[in-house]
C-alpha cells in the first residue's frame, strides 16, 4: 500500500511539473494542422501595379486589395451575387490580361502532383455574368489570349479553343490526342514531375496563334498500380475485384516521349510543325510567349541535361533561332529554367556556370545585358523576381549571409545593390506589377511566418497582413524545446550545417537518445533559419513532440544539397547516395562525441530521397544507427524516372557501377539496426516496386525489418486518418527501439 501511495504521489508530482511547464503536444493536434498557423494566401498582382487579387478563405469571393495599405478595394467576384450558374465554392481563378474577365475554377480534382482537372467558368467583371467555359466535360490548364478574348484549354489530351466574341463558340484544335499515346499542350508524367510544369501551350502576343508542345509517348513503357476499394475516398468500382491504374513511366535508359512544337493559325486553321534543332531524345522543359508575336521562347535540353538552349521560334515561318546556350559541368539545375522571368523586352535566367548561381539579363535577341552576382562573393542567388523596364532595377533573392539565410535584394541600373529585407532569417517576396511595392514573407527558426506589405523605395513597411501572433502565443504555451543552428566538420574535413531541437529543461550532463531527420537530395535544403523546417514543418513540430518524449532531434544537410555552390552540390554526380550517407554517418559519429548524447541510441529517418538516404546510411558499413525509418524510399535508381535520375546518374549503360553497386539493394546484407519501411501502394512517383524488391533482398539476406503499406495512397501518404496513423507508428517504433 505504501509503495502504491508513493507511486500515486510521484505521478501527481510529475503531472504538476508538466502542467506548470506548459501543455504537452499530441500527434492528433499536429496532423490536424493545429500548428500550421496563418498565411497570406496566394496574392495575384494586378496590371494597375497598385492592387492585388485574392480568393477569400471561404472560397466565395475574389477581392482586390491595395498594395499601399493592405485594405480591400473592391469585390471582383461574389458567388452569392454573380448572375448565371451557381457555384458552391471557388478553388482558384485566372485573371485575363486586360482585367475584364476571369476564369473561375471549381470542382478541382488532382491528377498528379501539379496537374488537375476542373470545371471552369468565364466571368465578366463588367456585367457580373458567369458562364461555363465548356459544356463538354472538365478542363485542364486553360490559358487566356493576350487580348483577353479567347481561351485555350486541354481535354482528353487535345486542345480546344473558346472565342468570347463569337458567343463562346468552342472549336477543337487537335484531334490526335489519346491517353497513353499522344498528349497536346500538357506535359507527360515525367516532365510534369521533374520540370515542375502543368501546361505546355501559349498564345502568341498578337493572339493569332496557339503554340504548344506535342508529346508522343506511344513508345514509353507502361507501369501499372493495383488499386483497391479502400476509403477516404472509397473506390466502389473495385468493391469485389481490384483494378489497375496504368500510365506511361520511363525508367533510366528507356524511351522517353518524342517531343515536337506545333503552331495553330486561328484564322486559317492551319497547323505547322516548328523546325527545332532538338536531339531525338531531348527535352523541352519550357515554352514561354514573348511580347513579340514572331518569337516564342522554346527551352531545350539534351538527354544528359548539361546543355540548355533557348530558341526563338517563329510560329508562321516555323524557323527557329538559338539565342542562349548554357553549357555547364555535369548538369543544368532545374532552377535555371523553372525560375526564368520574361518581361516586355528582356528575360532573366540563373546559371551555375561561374561556380555559384548567378543571374543573367538578356534582351529578346539573346544579347547579354547584365550579370548580377550575389552581394557576397561565393554565395548563391536563389530566385529571380523581376526586372523593371522603366528603371532598370533587378529584383532577386540571395543567400548572401550564408546558406541558412535568404534575403531579398534590388540591384539598380548603376550597379548599386540594396537589401529590401534586412532581418536575419528566410525572406521571400511577391512584387506589384510596377515594382513599387512588394509583399514580404519572413520567418526564422523561432518565429512563425510574418507577411508585410512594403515599398521598394526605402523598403518601408506599410501594412501587416499576417503576424501569426496567435500561433506564437499558442506555441509558447506548450512545453517546447529549444531550437538552434550549428555547424561542425567531419573527419574528412567537410563542413556541414545543421539544426537541433533540445528538450525543455535540457541538461548537458544527461544522456539523450537522438533522432536524425534528413532529406539530402541534389540541390535540396532542409537546414534553414526558417520556421517551416522538420519532418512535418510547422516549426519543427514533430521534432518538438519527440523532444517532449526525451529525444534530441537533429537535421544536417549533407554534401549534394543546395545553397553552397556547384562544387558542393554536384560532388555526388554519378554516385548518388555514397557521400550523402557518409555525411549522415559522420553526423552520428560527431553527435556520439557530445556529452549529452547516448551513442548507443541514435536513430535516423527520412521521406523519399530521405528514405533512400536512411537506408544507405544504415548500410554504410559503420554501425552507428540503432534504428531507422524509410518512408516511400527509392531503393535502386533503375526503378526511378529518366529525367531526374539521368540528370545526376546518366544512363545505366553509361554508369553501371553507380546504379548497381551504390544502392540499398546492393548493400542489403550490410543493413545494421532496426528498420521500419513505409510505402503507399498507389505511389505514382516512387513506385511500391522499390520497397517490394528491397524487402525481398532483405529477406534473402536474412535481415529483420518491419513494413507498413498504405492502401491506395500516393507519395504523400495522406487521406482520412492516414497521416496520423503513419506518424504514430513511426514514433512508437522509435520509442520501442531507442
Amino acid at each position: 500500500m505504501r509503495n502504491r501511495i508513493l507511486a500515486v504521489c510521484l505521478m501527481a508530482l510529475v503531472a504538476a511539473m508538466q502542467l506548470s511547464a506548459g501543455q504537452r503536444l499530441s500527434l492528433r493536434e499536429i496532423t490536424g494542422g493545429d500548428f500550421s498557423g496563418k498565411n497570406a494566401g496566394k496574392l495575384t498582382p494586378l496590371a494597375d501595379g497598385e492592387t492585388y487579387a485574392q480568393l477569400s478563405a471561404d472560397g466565395q469571393r475574389i477581392d482586390s486589395y491595395s498594395f499601399k495599405t493592405g485594405k480591400m478595394v473592391a469585390t471582383l467576384f461574389d458567388a452569392a451575387t454573380a448572375r448565371g450558374p451557381k457555384v458552391s465554392s471557388v478553388d482558384g481563378f485566372v485573371m485575363s490580361p486586360d482585367g475584364k474577365r476571369m476564369l473561375i475554377r471549381t470542382q478541382t480534382k488532382a491528377v498528379y502532383r501539379r496537374s488537375r482537372t476542373a470545371v471552369y467558368y468565364l466571368y465578366s467583371l463588367r456585367n457580373n455574368k458567369l458562364e461555363p467555359l465548356s459544356e463538354g466535360g472538365p478542363q485542364q490548364s486553360p490559358v487566356f489570349s493576350p487580348d483577353g478574348n479567347q481561351v485555350a484549354f486541354v481535354r482528353d489530351n487535345n486542345i480546344f479553343l473558346v472565342k468570347m466574341l463569337y458567343d463562346n463558340a468552342e472549336s477543337q484544335v487537335t484531334t490526335d490526342g489519346k491517353r497513353n499515346e499522344v498528349i497536346n499542350g500538357l506535359p507527360d508524367w515525367v516532365c510534369e514531375e521533374e520540370f515542375s510544369s502543368d501546361c505546355s501551350l501559349v498564345f502568341t502576343a498578337d493572339s493569332r496563334q496557339i503554340v504548344w508542345v506535342r508529346y508522343d509517348e506511344s513508345a514509353v513503357k507502361e507501369y501499372s498500380m493495383q488499386m483497391f476499394r479502400g476509403s477516404n475516398p472509397s473506390r466502389d468500382e473495385y468493391r469485389d475485384y481490384p483494378g489497375l491504374y496504368t500510365y506511361k513511366y520511363p525508367v533510366p535508359g528507356s524511351d522517353n516521349a518524342k517531343v515536337s512544337v506545333k503552331s495553330f493559325d486561328i484564322k486559317s486553321r492551319q497547323t505547322r510543325t516548328m523546325q527545332l534543332p532538338l536531339d531525338a531524345d531531348g527535352y523541352i522543359p519550357r515554352i514561354i510567349a514573348t511580347s513579340d508575336s514572331s518569337k516564342v521562347a522554346v527551352f531545350t535540353l539534351n538527354r544528359h541535361q548539361d546543355c540548355l538552349r533557348i530558341y526563338m521560334v517563329n510560329p508562321l515561318s516555323t524557323n527557329s533561332q538559338m539565342v542562349v546556350e548554357d553549357k555547364v559541368d555535369k548538369y543544368v539545375g532545374e532552377d535555371e529554367y523553372t525560375g526564368a522571368v520574361f518581361t516586355d523586352k528582356h528575360f532573366m535566367l540563373t546559371s551555375q556556370r561561374s561556380g555559384y548561381r548567378t543571374l543573367y539579363l538578356y534582351n529578346l535577341n539573346g544579347q547579354l545585358m547584365r550579370t548580377v552576382a550575389s552581394p557576397t562573393p561565393d554565395t548563391d542567388i536563389s530566385a529571380a523576381y523581376g526586372f523593371d523596364e522603366t528603371t532598370g532595377d533587378i529584383f532577386y533573392a540571395a543567400q548572401a549571409d550564408g546558406p541558412q539565410n535568404q534575403k531579398v535584394y534590388v540591384q539598380h541600373k548603376n550597379g548599386k545593390t540594396d537589401c529590401l529585407t534586412n532581418r536575419s532569417g528566410w525572406s521571400t517576396a511577391v512584387f506589384s506589377a510596377n515594382f513599387k511595392y512588394f509583399a514580404a514573407t519572413w520567418s526564422d527558426i523561432n518565429t512563425p511566418p510574418q507577411t508585410t506589405l512594403c515599398t521598394t523605395a526605402g523598403a518601408k513597411t506599410v501594412a501587416t497582413l499576417v503576424d501569426n501572433s496567435e500561433l506564437a502565443a499558442k506555441y509558447a504555451s506548450y512545453d517546447m524545446g529549444t531550437k538552434e543552428l550549428f555547424t561542425f566538420t567531419t573527419s574528412e574535413g567537410v563542413k556541414l550545417n545543421g539544426w537541433m531541437v533540445k528538450p525543455a529543461g535540457f541538461s548537458p550532463s544527461k544522456k539523450y537518445p537522438v533522432v536524425m531527420y534528413q532529406y539530402g537530395g541534389p540541390g535540396s535544403q532542409q537546414v534553414k533559419n526558417a520556421w517551416g523546417i522538420g519532418m512535418s514543418g510547422q516549426g519543427a513540430i514533430i521534432e518538438q513532440l519527440l523532444a517532449q518524449q526525451g529525444y534530441v532531434a537533429v537535421c544536417v544537410d549533407n554534401r549534394g544539397t543546395g545553397g553552397r555552390g556547384a562544387e558542393f552540390e554536384k560532388c555526388t554526380y554519378l554516385k548518388l547516395g555514397e557521400l550523402e550517407a557518409r555525411d549522415q554517418v559522420e553526423t552520428a559519429l560527431w553527435l556520439a562525441q557530445q556529452t549529452f548524447v547516448d551513442k548507443d541510441r541514435i536513430g535516423i529517418w527520412g521521406w523519399s530521397y530521405g528514405g533512400w538516404n536512411t537506408l544507405m546510411a544504415m548500410s554504410e558499413g559503420r554501425q552507428v544507427f540503432k534504428a531507422g525509418i524509410a518512408i516511400a524510399p527509392p531503393t535502386n535508381w533503375r526503378y526511378y524516372d529518366t529525367v531526374y535520375t539521368e540528370r545526376f546518374m546518366r544512363t545505366p549503360n553509361e554508369n553501371q557501377h553507380g546504379y548497381d553497386d551504390i544502392s540499398p539493394m546492393a548493400r542489403a546484407s550490410q543493413l545494421s539496426g532496426e528498420l521500419l519501411i513505409c510505402h503507399g501502394l498507389a505511389d505514382d512517383n516512387v513506385h511500391y516496386q522499390n520497397t517490394a524488391e528491397y524487402v525481398e533482398a532483405l529477406v534473402q539476406a536474412d535481415k529483420d525489418f518491419r513494413q507498413l503499406v498504405y492502401t491506395n495512397r500516393n507519395h504523400s501518404i495522406t487521406g482520412g486518418n492516414t497521416r496520423n496513423h503513419l506518424f504514430r507508428q513511426c514514433i512508437n517504433f522509435f520509442n520501442t527501439t531507442l
